[in-house]
This record gives C-alpha cells, structure tokens and sequence, in this order.
C-alpha cells in the first residue's frame, strides 16, 4: 500500500469527517479515493447516530432545560457515532455560517432541529436551504424576524441574509437591505400548546398574509412585488454570493482564511480556487454537493494538508472517535459535551450571528492547555479501544529503536508529518529507557507507547489538520 494513497486518504478522512482509524484507512485505500468520496457524498447507504438509543438513557436531553453547554450532548453523541461523517461535518459547517445561539433562543432542541435541519439539506440545493432557514423558528427568533411587521420593518434578518448569509459585505446598498426585508414581513413563528403544564412550547412557522408587505419593491436592481422565496431567488442567482460561499467552504476544508469581515479588503489565498468553486456552485444550480465533489477532487484540496488548524469541535470529536469506546451513551456525555466550549467553541451557542473566529484565532494560553490535556488525558489510556489499537500495531513491529517507536506512532496517528526539531526531541525522550522490548516487559512497553501517543497529541504539530 503506497504511503502516499494513505497519507492522501486520512487528509480527506480528516477535513471531510473527523479523522479515521488505520483499520478504516486502509480499507477505504483499497476502494480508491474517488470512489470514497462519491460514498460521503451520498450518505443513506452508512448509518447515522441512533438517536432513540441516546435518549433511551438520557431522556433528559429530549427537550432539555439544562446547566450551560450540556444541551449540546445530544448532538455531541451524533457526532461521535454517526457513519454519516461528510453529513456530521456539513452539520457543523452551516452551524458556523448561520450561527444561531442557545444564550438568546433559550431552546435548546429549536436549536437542534436547525441542527437536524442542516443534516437533512446541507449537501443539497443552497436556495432551497436558504428559504428553510429563513421558515425556522430558531432563526426567526435569533435574529427577531418575529418582529418584522408591515407596519414596524425590522431589519435584522434581511441584514444577516445578505451580509453574513449569502453576498458579503459590499455587494448591496441599505436600500437592499430595507427592501429585502420588507418581503420577509410576515415570515414569523407561533408556538403550540405545551406539553404539559410546566413544559416549553414547541415553535412552528407560520406565514400570516395580513403582516406582509405586498407593495412593490426594488432590490438589487430588480422591481417586483416580491416575496421572501424571490427574494432569495435573486440573491442565489448573484455571483457575489457564489464566490462567498465558495470561500467559506474553502476555509472550512481546504486552508484557513482571513475572518469574514476581512473579506471585503483581503483577497483570497487561492483566487483561482475560488473562482473554480464558485463557478461550479451557479453550473449546478446552486448544488453543494457538486460544489464539494469538485473541491475534493481538487489539486489544491489534495495539496493542503495540515494547513487548517483544528477547530475546538473537530479537536474534541477527533480525538474521541480515535480512542474509541464511546459508542453507548454513558453517564457524564452532558459534562463532555462542554469541552468544545472550554476550548472556545460551545456548541448550538456560538457568540455572534457572525459565528467563531477560525484559524489561529482559536488559539490562545489558555485554550491552547484545554486543547493539549484534553487529548493527552484520551490517548494516554491503553485500556481504550483505538489506543490498545496503536499498542497492537507498534507490537507487531517487536523490538525497535526508540528512534522507530517515534515514528510509528507519528505514522499511526495520522500519517503525521512534524519538523525534525520536534521528532529529534520525541526521539530524545524515548531513548531515556532505551528499546522498546515486548518480551522482556510488554506492559512496561504499552505504557511508553501510550506515553509517547501522549507527547505527540502535545505538539504544534497535531493541532493542524
């Protein structure tokens, strides 16, 4: 099996999922590559996460009204255990584009429904997503299209649509924004008898003809009596918003770009990239799916590896898919879903309708600690799974250097690639106890592999992608 298939291979494991085990690397190199992607890109064929079983035994998070961060478990548990890792990912994409937060909505499971929402149409139609988004009771509160009367015209909803949603700051006048707006007037929510007599209520939308706006409008340049779905007509069909989400997916997948509101001043790291993107997203009729197939087949996608830094949500979910062993819901997933938030990255809460800073943003003293003990804490338990896992494999090396162990585990979990600086110094700390000798003191052995698994998760090196 040729290193550089494999290298290949757990680059698109890692930006189109979360990573995967040698086990699954392997196999997946002898489908081929091509034939890999074409699977994550149609996932009804793998399973999801069970989400009946979660709630099985965490009936509490069904609806829940819980401490600060947990509301995100159930969610935490998908993305864990789902095959549908492509979907999972794409999930978390959109999260962080049409950022909706728990510390105003006050709803968890609204929150997870747009969740679900995302699962269920992110790799498809854009405008279709967009309209869906635009009907969700979560959105509609986060950014008070509730409050969008003909009478009283918010906004907010028209704003973010067009500077955050869709085109980018720059590609629309204040007049746009009024006018798009206005056509969004009556798009708003109402909710349903509670469950009991102390339970929250559902939210539902509801289009209330008498609140719209049914005058006639200019936007962008086009005059009609529009209403909101034209309206996203218009905006899907602008090769400003094609070229935006073009570098959003680009910074989620291939390599870390400026922040959002740079955009306007900072041109991209890779034009033509965009551009080819771009291209492809109004070819198809606004299809992501087309749009990610041509990206991961891509040079440039195939020569980025270890350019993005892992945002706190890929650090957590990676590293406990890699070490395995929670596959049940076991007690304690509501505490383990806050480590995303201690990281910088609370999930279903981002901080802003703008969402998270990304790249070296996500790094500081302190986050950057949470990041090195939370992975080292996972990988230095050979009694998990995919720990026990890398022991097997580096045992049936037998006796080696501690030069080869450091390269073992490096090619384990990933295939890594660090400077020499750092494996001269991995190296140097593995020749302190010599060779590594199964038959003399094999768990002796296995606990200076795990120890070694420990170092490397600690290194500048793994907090890239």
């Amino acid at each position: 099996m040729a290193s550089e298939e494999l290298a290949l291979m757990a680059h698109l494991m890692r930006r189109a999922g979360f990573g995967a085990s040698r086990d699954e690397l392997e196999a997946r190199v002898e489908r081929g590559y091509e034939a890999t992607v074409e699977e994550l890109l149609n996932p009804e064929s793998q399973e999801p996460a069970d989400r009946l079983e979660f709630l099985r035994y965490h009936p509490g998070f069904w609806k829940p009204v819980t401490s600060p961060g947990m509301g995100a478990a159930t969610w935490l548990y998908d993305l864990i255990n789902s095959q549908r890792v492509l979907q999972e990912k794409m999930a978390l994409f959109w999260h962080q584009v049409f950022a909706t937060g728990q510390s105003k909505v006050d709803h968890w499971h609204e929150i997870q429904n747009q969740i679900d929402l995302f699962k269920d149409l992110g790799m498809g139609d854009y405008r279709g997503l967009l309209i869906e988004l635009a009907k969700n009771p979560a959105m509609i509160y986060w950014l008070d299209n509730c409050d969008n009367h003909v009478y009283a015209v918010n906004e907010n909803w028209g704003r973010e649509l067009l500077e955050l949603f869709s085109m980018g700051v720059g590609n629309y006048t204040e007049d746009d924004v009024r006018e798009c707006s206005r056509a969004f007037t009556g798009w708003t929510m109402s909710p349903n008898i509670p469950r009991n007599a102390y339970g929250r209520y559902d939210w539902q939308f509801e289009y209330r003809e008498e609140d719209h706006d049914d005058e006639e409008k200019t936007f962008l340049g086009h005059t009609g009596n529009f209403d909101g779905e034209e309206i996203v007509d218009i905006v899907c069909a602008q090769p400003a918003t094609a070229r935006f989400i073009a570098r959003h997916l680009y910074n989620f997948f291939v390599a870390d770009e400026a922040q959002v509101p740079a955009w306007q001043v900072t041109p991209p790291r890779d034009p033509e990239a965009i551009e080819t993107l771009a291209q492809t997203f109004t070819n198809s009729n606004y299809d992501i799916r087309s749009v990610l197939r041509v990206l991961f087949l891509s040079d440039f996608f195939k020569e980025a590896q270890f350019s993005r830094i892992k945002s706190p949500a890929e650090m957590v979910i990676g590293t406990l898919r890699l070490v395995g062993g929670f596959e049940f819901p076991a007690p304690g997933i509501g505490n383990l879903s806050k480590q995303p938030g201690y990281m910088g990255q609370e999930l279903l809460n981002p901080p802003s309708v703008e969402g998270w800073h990304t790249g070296s943003e996500w790094i500081n003293s302190g986050t950057l600690m949470k990041r090195i003990n939370f992975a080292a804490d996972m990988m230095g338990d050979p009694a998990r799974p995919g720990v026990q896992s890398i022991i097997d494999r580096v045992r049936r090396e037998g006796d080696i250097s501690p030069e080869r162990m450091v390269d073992a585990c490096l090619d384990l979990l990933g295939p890594m690639e660090v400077t020499e600086t750092t494996r001269q110094q991995l190296a140097g700390h593995a020749a302190e106890t010599g060779a590594l000798s199964w038959a003399a003191d094999p768990e002796e052995s296995a606990n200076r592999v795990a120890e070694m698994l420990q170092l490397i998760v600690a290194t500048r090196e793994f907090q890239y992608a």
